[in-house]
C-alpha cells in the first residue's frame, strides 16, 4: 500500500549546469556537506553550493550558486567522484585513471616527488567508510583492475596513494563495495564476500553481469544490498547470511540506495520505494532519463542525464500520520519501530507512545478491543482520554483536558457510534473490562477519582454485579457525582454501601431502613434486614447502634438480638457492658431472654444477677403459659425443660428467691423438688417427688443428679433416704393400694440400684414377710459385689507384700555395694571433700557428709527420713 514518504525536489536545473550545450550528459555526482561536484560527458567537473531553503509552510527548496567549473584535460567522461573531505580532495576516476583534484580550486594534485598522483587501468573503485587503518587523515579504497582478476587496497593521502594489499578474485571483477576488512564483489557470473585480510570467502548466489548491471551497495556495518536475479533487491552480511528479507523491485533497476528504513531504486522510468521493514512497495515516483543514484550521509540525491534532483524525505511523524489517517495501523507501528534506531531514546519513548495511543483509538473505533486493549496498555494511555468519550462518566470534580494535538477524531461515543445502540453498549462493556483491568495498577496514579466513578456510573446503568464489590472495598467513588447516579437506576443499597465507605453509617442505615420498610424498591439483597443487623453488630459507633437496635429488634427480636450477641471484640470495637445492654432491652422482652442466655449459657459468665434473672425469666415464662386457656402443651414442656435445665445445671442464682416464687403454684411442684435439692432439703424433695407426684423414676433420676460430683457414702445415703421413704408407706388416708405400689417401687429401686446400698443394712431395714424371690436380682448383685471386694483387697494384700519383698531386696543389694571415699571425691550436697570415713549414702549410691544429711532431713518441709540411706563405709 502506498504511502509518500519522499518528495522530489531539483537542486540543480539543465540551464544552470549546461547553459545552451544540449549534447552535455550527467554521469556521475558526488555530495559533501552543502556542495555538489558534477562529473559530465565533456570531462568537466562541475562545483555547486546548495543551501536548503523552508518555506513559511515547511515546504523544502534548493538554492543553487554555481562556485566553478574545470576541465581535466581527457577526452573520456567523468566515470566517478568520491570525496574526502578530511584531506580536501576529490577521488577521481576517468578514462580509467584514478586521480586526485583539490575540492576547492579542482586542480589535479601533484605528487610530493613532482607529477600527478595517479592510479591506471581501473574499472571501478569504492571508498570504505568503515576503514581499518585509525588515521584520520588518509582514505582507504578498493580499486578494480581491467587487466587483472584482483582488488587493490590503497590508502589515499593528501599527495600521495600507496598499495597495501593486493587479492586475487576467482573471476574477474566488475563492482566492489568494501566495509571494514569486508570486500562485496560481483563478479563476471556471481557474488562473493570475501575477507581481504583473512582470505577467507563466501559465495552468495550467481548473476550474469552481461545480461544486466550488477548493484554492490554497502547499506550499514557490515551489511550489504545487491541486485538479485529475478528483480529482487537482496540483503547479505559479511558472513553470507542475509538477516531481512528481499524486495521485490524492477528487473531494469540501474542504483540502489538505502535512506532507513526504506530502499530507493532507480530504473529507466521510475524511482520505486519499498519500505525494508515489510518489503512493502510504498512510493513510486515518475522519473525519465535517470542515470545516478546515490546515497551521501542521508541525503538521497537522483541525477537524470540533464538536471540533479534530491530526495527529500518527509518527516518521519508525518508519515506516521498519514498511514494513520488511512487506518494503517500495523503499518504505522511497524515504521514507528523501524525508525526507533534513527530517534533518540527520549524522543522515540514519546512518539512511540503517542502512536500506540492513536492505534488503540482507531481500533477501538472499529470495535476491535482486544487490539485497542494492547495499544492502550503499550502505550501507557492515560485512561482518562478513554473515559472521556463517554458522555458524563468523567466527574463534574475533574480537571481532566484532552490531548491536543488530538489522539483521535471521535466527539464522543454517540459520535462514534453513530446511532447504533448495540455499538454503545460494547463500548461501555468494553470499558468496563478495560478499566477493571488497570484499575489496580500504576497506569491510574493520579486519575483513581475517575476511574472508580466511571466504574461506578457503568455497572449502575448496566446493572453489572460487580457494582457491590467496587463499593465493598477500597474505592475513590467522588461522593456527589455517585449519589445521583445512583438514585437515577435505584441502585439504594450500593448508595448505602458508598456513604458507609465515606463514613456517613448513620446515611446509610436510613436508607437501607427505608427499603426494608417498602418505602424505597431496590431488590438487590433479598437478606437486607439481617445484613443490617450484621452492619449494626460490627458498627464501631455505640451511638448508631443505641439509635437503629431498637428498629431491629421490633422487627424480629430472635434475629435482631444477634446485635448484642454476635459483636465482635476488636481494637476499634469495646466490648458492651451487660448490665447496659440489660437495661436497653427492658422492653424487649424476649430479646432479653436470649441476651441472658447468651450471658449464661454460651458466655458461662459467673454473676448471681444474671443466672437469677435468667432463672426467674423462665418461671415466669412457664407460669404465664399455665395461666392460659386452652394451655399449649407443646410451649409449655419446652419451657419447662429450660427453666428446669437451669434449675439443675447453675449453682449462682438465688435458691430462696426463687422457692418462694414457685411456692404459689401447685403445678411446679418438679421445679420445688429441684430447689429443695440445691438447699440441700433432700426430705422435702423425695418427699414431694413420692408422695406428691407420685414420680418414682423423678425420684431415682433425682438421687443421681444430687449427689453427682460427689463421694459414694453420700449417693449412698441419698439411696437409703429414698428407700426409707418407699419402706415408710403411703401418707395416711391413701389407702392400702398405695402402700403397695411404694412396696414395688423399692423393690424396683433395690434391683436396678443394687450397688449403690449397704446390703447388710437393707436386709436390717426391709420387712420380714418379703420374699427373698422379689429380692434376688438385689441379693445377687450384693453377693457379687461383696465377694468382689474381698477378692480385688486380697489381690491388693499381695501386690504389696511382693512390692516390699522387692523393696527389702534391692536394699540388700545396696548394702553389699561398696561405698568409695577419698580425699579427692567430694560431697554431693556441699561439694566439700570428706575428711572422715564416715557417710551417708543417698539412693544412687552417692555418698554425702552425715551433717548434710542431717541438715537436710531438717530442711525438708514434711521431715521425712532419707530412703533407702546407709551409714556403712
Amino acid at each position: 500500500m502506498s504511502v509518500k514518504a519522499f518528495e522530489l525536489v531539483p537542486a540543480v536545473e539543465r540551464d544552470l549546469l549546461m547553459g545552451d550545450k544540449a549534447r552535455i550528459n550527467i554521469e556521475c555526482i558526488e555530495c559533501c556537506g552543502k556542495h555538489l561536484y558534477v562529473g559530465t560527458n565533456d570531462c568537466f567537473i562541475h562545483h555547486f553550493l546548495l543551501d536548503e531553503v523552508t518555506s513559511s509552510k515547511g515546504k523544502l527548496s534548493y538554492s543553487t550558486q554555481k562556485l566553478l567549473h574545470k576541465y581535466l584535460g581527457l577526452k573520456k567522461p567523468v566515470a566517478e567522484l568520491r570525496a574526502a573531505s578530511a584531506l580536501e580532495r576529490l577521488i577521481v576516476l576517468c578514462d580509467g585513471i584514478v586521480f586526485l583534484v583539490d575540492m576547492v580550486t579542482l586542480e589535479s594534485v601533484p605528487s610530493a616527488a613532482g607529477g600527478g598522483v595517479k592510479i591506471r587501468g581501473v574499472t571501478a573503485f569504492c571508498v570504505n567508510e568503515n576503514p581499518v587503518n585509525g588515521d584520520p587523515f588518509c582514505v582507504e579504497m578498493g580499486v578494480l583492475s581491467s587487466k587483472r582478476r584482483t582488488v587493490q587496497i590503497y590508502i589515499v593521502y593528501e599527495d600521495r596513494v600507496q598499495l597495501v594489499k593486493e587479492v586475487n578474485t576467482p573471476e574477474q571483477p566488475c563492482a566492489v563495495s568494501i566495509d571494514g576488512c569486508f570486500l562485496c564483489l560481483a563478479l563476471t557470473t556471481q557474488y562473493m564476500i570475501l575477507n581481504y585480510n583473512t582470505g577467507a570467502s563466501q559465495d552468495l548466489f550467481p548473476y550474469n553481469s552481461e545480461e544486466r548491471r550488477p548493484i554492490v551497495k554497502r547499506i550499514s556495518r557490515e551489511e550489504f544490498l545487491l541486485a538479485a536475479p529475478g528483480g529482487l533487491g537482496m540483503f547479505a552480511n559479511s558472513e553470507g547470511a542475509s538477516q531481512r528479507a528481499p524486495v521485490n523491485w524492477s528487473e531494469s533497476v540501474i542504483a540502489a540506495a538505502v535512506c532507513f528504513p526504506y530502499v530507493v531504486a532507480l530504473d529507466e522510468n521510475f524511482v520505486t520505494i519499498h519500505s525494508m521493514l515489510d518489503q512493502q512497495l510504498k512510493q513510486t515516483l515518475s522519473f525519465r532519463d535517470g542515470r545516478v543514484l546515490q546515497d551521501f550521509e542521508g541525503k538521497v540525491m537522483l541525477a537524470s542525464t540533464k538536471s540533479v534532483y534530491v530526495l527529500v524525505p518527509l518527516p518521519l511523524e508525518r508519515q506516521i500520520q498519514d498511514l494513520l489517517a488511512s487506518h494503517r495501523v500495523e503499518e504505522a507501528l511497524v515504521l514507528t519501530e523501524g525508525a526507533q534506531r534513527n530517534i533518540p531514546k527520549d524522543k522515540f519513548q514519546v512518539l512511540h507512545r503517542r502512536i500506540l495511543q492513536q492505534a488503540g483509538f482507531i481500533k477501538f473505533g472499529q470495535l476491535q478491543f482486544l487490539e485497542a486493549k494492547e495499544h492502550f496498555r503499550k502505550g501507557e494511555l492515560d485512561v482518562r482520554e478513554l473515559i472521556s468519550l463517554y458522555p458524563l462518566l468523567l466527574p463534574s470534580s475533574s480537571s481532566f483536558m484532552r490531548c491536543h494535538p488530538p489522539l483521535h477524531e471521535f466527539a464522543d461515543l454517540n459520535h462514534l457510534a453513530q446511532g447504533d445502540q448495540e455499538k454503545v453498549l460494547r463500548c461501555k462493556k468494553f470499558l468496563i473490562s478495560y478499566l477493571g483491568e488497570v484499575r489496580s495498577t500504576d497506569a491510574v496514579n493520579g486519575c483513581r477519582d475517575e476511574v472508580d466513578t466511571a466504574l461506578l456510573k457503568l455497572y449502575a446503568e448496566l446493572d453489572h454485579d460487580s457494582l457491590l464489590d467496587l463499593l465493598a472495598s477500597d474505592n475513590s467513588c467522588v461522593l456527589t457525582d455517585s449519589v445521583p447516579w445512583l438514585e437515577k437506576y435505584h441502585k439504594y443499597f450500593a448508595l448505602g454501601l458508598l456513604y458507609h465507605f465515606n463514613g456517613q453509617d448513620a446515611a446509610a442505615l436510613k436508607l437501607w431502613i427505608r427499603i426494608v420498610d417498602g418505602e424505597l424498591q431496590d431488590s438487590t439483597r433479598s437478606d437486607l434486614y439481617e445484613y443490617i443487623v450484621d452492619f449494626l453488630c460490627c458498627s464501631s459507633s455505640m451511638e448508631i447502634v443505641w439509635k437503629y437496635a431498637n428498629w431491629a429488634l421490633l422487627k424480629d427480636p430472635t434475629t435482631g438480638i444477634r446485635i448484642f450477641t454476635k459483636r465482635p471484640v476488636g481494637k476499634d470495637r469495646s466490648e458492651l457492658n451487660p448490665d447496659e445492654v440489660i437495661t436497653y432491652l427492658g422492653k424487649h422482652s424476649q430479646a432479653l431472654l436470649l441476651y441472658l442466655e447468651h450471658l449464661v449459657l454460651e458466655r458461662k459468665i459467673q454473676k448471681e444477677k444474671f443466672h437469677t434473672h435468667l432463672v426467674v425469666l423462665y418461671l415466669d415464662r412457664v407460669m404465664l403459659l399455665l395461666s392460659e386457656s386452652p394451655t399449649d402443651e407443646g410451649q409449655l414442656t419446652r419451657a419447662r425443660e429450660k427453666l428446669q435445665a437451669m434449675l439443675r445445671e447453675s449453682n449462682l442464682y438465688r435458691v430462696q428467691f426463687v422457692l418462694g416464687k414457685t411456692e404459689s403454684c401447685d403445678k411446679l411442684l418438679l421445679e420445688r423438688a429441684t430447689l429443695h435439692g440445691k438447699l440441700e432439703e433432700h426430705d422435702k424433695a423425695l418427699h414431694i417427688l413420692v408422695h406428691k407426684l407420685r414420680d418414682f423414676p423423678s425420684a431415682e433420676a433425682f438421687c443421681i443428679w444430687a449427689s453427682s460430683n460427689r463421694d459414694p457414702a453420700y449417693r449412698q445415703r441419698l439411696f437409703h433416704l429414698l428407700l426409707g421413704v418407699y419402706l415408710d408407706g403411703a401418707p395416711p388416708g391413701k389407702g392400702q393400694a398405695a402402700g403397695g405400689e411404694m412396696e414395688m417401687a423399692a423393690v424396683d429401686l433395690l434391683n436396678r440400684h443394687g450397688e449403690v446400698f449397704d446390703a447388710v443394712r437393707v436386709l436390717r431395714m426391709l420387712p420380714e414377710n418379703w420374699s427373698l424371690q422379689l429380692l434376688r436380682p438385689f441379693l445377687n448383685r450384693a453377693v457379687r459385689a461383696s465377694m468382689h471386694a474381698a477378692r480385688t483387697s486380697q489381690i491388693a494384700l499381695g501386690l504389696a507384700r511382693s512390692e516390699n519383698v522387692q523393696l527389702l531386696h534391692d536394699r540388700l543389694k545396696e548394702r553389699r555395694k561398696p561405698i568409695i571415699v577419698s580425699e579427692k571425691k567430694g560431697c554431693h550436697l556441699c561439694h566439700n571433700t570428706f575428711s572422715e570415713p564416715s557417710v551417708v549414702c543417698l539412693p544412687g549410691g552417692v555418698p554425702v557428709h552425715v551433717h548434710c544429711a542431717a541438715q537436710r532431713v531438717r530442711d525438708s518441709p514434711t521431715k521425712r527420713q532419707l530412703a533407702n540411706s546407709s551409714n556403712h563405709t
